[in-house]
């Protein structure tokens, strides 16, 4: 058995790009359009785990999605959880579980995907603003 992806259904997807590739770092793999179907298909890898695929798809036909939630979520490793949260919060992304610990927060994609992101190795001192920082909304 091999893992190849995860899933996400998406309603932007110049929004899902920007969050996901400008703001998580990953990159496009491929792109695969259907016309028959009426669905656009993007798989994106992080730049160290190009086998661990999340494919979003986007629907042409309009609908609404609603219970991100319900999916759980998506977990990342990072370098430098500081330097990515903040990096996220510069763009407008809302920190809804700070990285109080120096290891772990959580933030939502444009449609409500709850991401997890964890700190590569030992975790970081706790630091300000992050240590004193409330959660917002649900993660």
């Amino acid at each position: 058995m091999k893992y190849l992806h995860t899933m996400v259904r998406i309603s932007d997807i110049e929004a899902s790009l920007k969050f996901y590739c400008e703001g998580l770092g990953l990159r496009e793999v491929r792109r695969k359009e259907n016309e028959k179907g009426r669905f656009t298909l993007i798989f994106l890898s992080a730049p160290d785990d190009e086998g661990a695929e999340l494919e979003l798809t986007y629907n042409w036909d309009p609908q609404t999605y609603q219970g991100g939630r319900n999916f759980g979520h998506l977990a990342y490793r990072v370098k430098d959880i500081y330097q990515t949260c903040q990096h996220l919060a510069d763009m407008g992304v809302v920190i809804n579980r700070p990285p109080r610990d120096g290891y772990m927060a959580f933030v939502r994609s444009p449609d409500g995907i709850s991401v997890e992101l964890l700190q590569e190795g030992t975790p970081l001192a706790p630091a300000q603003p992050w240590k004193s920082m409330e959660n917002t909304g649900e993660w």
